[in-house]
């Protein structure tokens, strides 16, 4: 039996980034034997073990061949006498298909570290068209580590994938989870460029894809073309350390934008309301998770009226705020904001701009909140009011708290 330490662990530590997690192949040895030795197996599809101390993962060496379209179509093969190299071979990235030996030397049959150092994304064989969900992972890659290219010949199939329908087979589970890990890498623009050039944008997002060739105004976008604006945004996201809830909401904060009449170019009358309903759909289609829809739907349906807030009076400010449902979650709407500001600074030459808006809706929130609403109320019913009317009685209490303090 060998034990050989492969994958993420070894890449990240040949390219000097830290080292979380690490996977392990086991060559020369039966399920049974693990199990001996003290591995508990955890894999459903494959033979995987967890170390008895460690808790990292085991593999079996194994093999993969192909049987139906899609995600799960693969029968798989593991067994004592499947070697190394033919588990290395199945793996989607030459930089992904290296091993380290237990005495620290690096087995490396497809050129791994020569594309690291080259700065290149290449996949290792033929059987990497066997798996669309590889087209994803090399595109979070990209976005991961944004200075590498793709090879031509990985580029082109990808494209043939997807002109054969690889993609169309994608569950919607294993579509987020890596478009998820790319929203939140280094530069996520770079995984919607890979998607975009091979085809994949359109068919995984094409309300996305549909943004690119769409003008904008100029004096209000530099870089004027709105796929271009959402690259920029995106980027300015991660250099703000967004969380994720933020990235999927600038993600999806324009789509309306791809669905206006060209007659109406570059202007974007009603394209909030159009935005929410597009990214409804994308999110109930691809199961995104309940707070980044929800904060994707405020952030497309008010960013407009945040950035137009600092020509608001007290009264426009906290209608504003009662919109957003700012004072039942401030801190969603912190991230309503940090989003708005993504969008703003998202443009060609305005990346060190201001953002006031951002401190001043917060100020206003601060000076809103600080009206005691139970004693507002109280006040209310003992001069008859009821219902609605007692709301307004909170609202104009807010709208004055928000005008003493100078906001």
């Amino acid at each position: 039996m060998q034990v050989f330490e492969v994958g993420g662990a070894v890449r990240d530590a040949l390219l000097g980034l830290p080292v979380h997690d690490r996977d392990w192949v086991v060559v020369g040895a039966s399920p049974q034997a693990l199990i001996d030795a003290g591995y508990l197996p955890v894999g459903r599809d494959f033979p995987v073990f967890l170390h008895p101390q460690t808790r990292e993962e085991y593999a079996l060496a194994r093999t993969e061949r192909k049987t139906a379209p899609g995600y799960h179509g693969f029968s798989v093969h593991a067994a004592p006498e499947v070697t190394l190299e033919e588990d290395l071979a199945r793996r989607d990235l030459t930089i992904n298909a290296i091993a380290r030996r237990e005495d620290g030397q690096l087995v490396d049959p497809f050129g791994g570290q020569r594309d690291l150092q080259a700065r290149v994304l290449r996949h290792v064989t033929e059987a990497f068209r066997e798996d669309p969900v590889r087209i994803l992972r090399l595109a979070r890659f990209a976005a991961r580590l944004p200075d590498f290219s793709v090879a031509p010949e990985t580029q082109a199939l990808m494209r043939a994938m997807v002109a054969d329908g690889e993609v169309d087979a994608l569950v919607a589970e294993r579509v987020w989870q890596e478009l998820g890990r790319g929203l939140m890498a280094t530069r996520p623009s770079r995984m919607l460029e890979v998607l975009r050039e091979c085809g994949a944008l359109a068919k995984l997002l094409a309300e996305v894809d549909r943004l690119w060739g769409v003008p904008q105004r100029a004096e209000y976008h530099p870089e004027v073309d709105t796929g271009a604006h959402l690259l920029l945004v995106l980027d300015m996201a991660a250099q703000l350390q967004a969380p994720l809830t933020v990235r999927f909401a600038c993600l999806v904060h324009d789509l309306g934008k791809g669905t206006t009449p060209h007659q109406e170019w570059p202007r974007h009358i009603g394209h909030e309301a159009r935005s929410v309903r597009l990214l409804q759909g994308l999110a109930q289609r691809l199961r995104v998770p309940v707070d980044c829809r929800e904060l994707a739907e405020v952030v497309a349906r008010e960013h407009g009226n945040i950035h137009r807030s600092g020509e608001f009076g007290a009264a426009a400010l906290v209608r504003l705020l009662e919109r957003c449902d700012a004072f039942r979650k401030p801190a969603r709407f912190g991230e309503v904001l940090l989003a708005c500001e993504c969008d703003a600074r998202g443009r060609g030459g305005l990346s060190e701009s201001a953002y006031p808006q951002r401190p001043r809706l917060l100020a206003a929130l601060e000076a809103a909140q600080s009206v005691d609403t139970a004693r507002v109320s109280a006040e209310a019913l003992a001069q008859g009011a009821k219902g609605q009317a007692i709301g307004e009685h909170i609202h104009a209490a807010r709208v004055a708290a928000v005008e003493a303090a100078g906001v």
